[in-house]
């Protein structure tokens, strides 16, 4: 499970680089254009994916807080 967390990460810090972008594309043009407006709007469909990943990573780390082994799915 911890392999998969990690690899989860990875790819929150790659949409965060990708987050940013956007937001750079959308403030270095006119704040009226069509651009801009889809610049903004991939940033914004870029962190509600950045927040799913982040949930389930938190969801792989359930089990292991407060000294607890992480739970057998049997998947091993």
């Amino acid at each position: 499970m911890a392999g998969m967390a990690e690899r989860l990460e990875a790819m929150v810090e790659e949409l965060t680089d990708m987050a940013i972008d956007a937001l750079r594309r959308a403030s270095s043009g006119d704040p009226d254009s069509a651009e801009t407006g889809e610049a903004l709007a991939q940033e914004r469909r870029i962190l509600k994916a950045r927040r799913a990943l982040e949930r389930s990573i938190a969801a792989l780390g359930e089990g292991t807080a407060a000294g607890r082994e992480p739970l057998d799915d049997g998947a091993a």
